[in-house]
């Protein structure tokens, strides 16, 4: 899986063909939609028409609330793959445990069988906090391979880091610039990037490179699609890392996943 991927979260589905066009011309291989996003269609024809082998694409989708439970999961999945116009994802998530419905476990294990099946290469979840992740040990078989959690400056989660990383669970973060509310015009951010001679959102996006975490950016701006994979040809230093970490908050600008029913 691409350390740098390409997120289509609220692009409308006519302009989600445009928008991964454009992203995988520009060189994501890794791209991140949701059945909720409403736009695998667009997606699936940008893949089908890039001319880039399947094989070279890591391609993520995820199941929506209100299709959880084993035998609907499976019917979700066969929908996605068709909307997609693939015959399986890389990674396929529960986008959210939905706790008050008590059926993730039992979806998990209908991710189990695709994974079986080959309709997914990989399975794991979305926004699972760390007591949902100890249902799944106890109850189901396949550690999830990734957890997908809003994640940015803002709000840095070590405390699910180093439970994904005691598991062997890959920590993917959504919002990873903040959504636009106001990080990358933090005077720290500002100056770490006026230092590197970057935009905050690539030192942003370079912070959570050397943190671990598997980011998603997202933008339908052709220049900032190809401003936002241009993070590889320089490092941030001990004092911006030290920067980067006084600024967490705990500010969460998504639902909270032990509320989300």
């Amino acid at each position: 899986m691409p350390q740098l991927g390409f997120g289509v979260w609220q692009v409308p589905d006519d302009e989600a063909a445009t928008a991964v066009a454009t992203a995988i011309e520009a060189g994501y291989r890794s791209i991140d939609t949701a059945a909720v996003y409403g736009n695998e269609e667009g997606t699936g024809k940008a893949i089908a028409a890039s001319g880039v082998a399947r094989d070279e694409l890591f391609v993520t989708t995820k199941l929506w609330n209100g299709d959880q439970g084993y035998d609907a999961t499976l019917r979700a999945v066969d929908a996605s793959l068709g909307r997609l116009g693939l015959d399986y994802v890389d990674l396929y998530l529960i986008h959210w445990p939905v706790p008050a419905k008590g059926l993730y476990a039992e979806t998990y294990r209908a991710l189990e069988k695709i994974l079986a099946d080959g309709r997914a290469r990989a399975i794991g979840v979305s926004n699972f906090l760390p007591e949902h992740l100890d249902v799944l040990a106890a109850e189901t078989s396949v550690v999830p391979a990734v957890n997908q959690i809003e994640l940015h400056p803002q709000l840095q989660q070590a405390g699910s880091r180093a439970v994904h990383a005691s598991r062997g669970i890959v920590t993917e973060a959504w919002s990873p610039l903040g959504q636009g509310k106001g990080l990358l015009e933090v005077p720290t951010v500002a100056a770490i990037a006026h230092k590197h001679g970057r935009t905050p959102a690539q030192v942003v996006l370079r912070w959570h490179l050397q943190l671990g975490n598997v980011v998603i950016p997202k933008s339908v701006t052709p220049s900032r699609i190809r401003e936002n994979i241009d993070v590889f040809g320089f490092e941030l230093d001990d004092d911006d890392l030290s920067a980067f970490a006084a600024l967490d908050e705990g500010r969460r600008l998504g639902s909270h996943p032990a509320e989300v029913n």
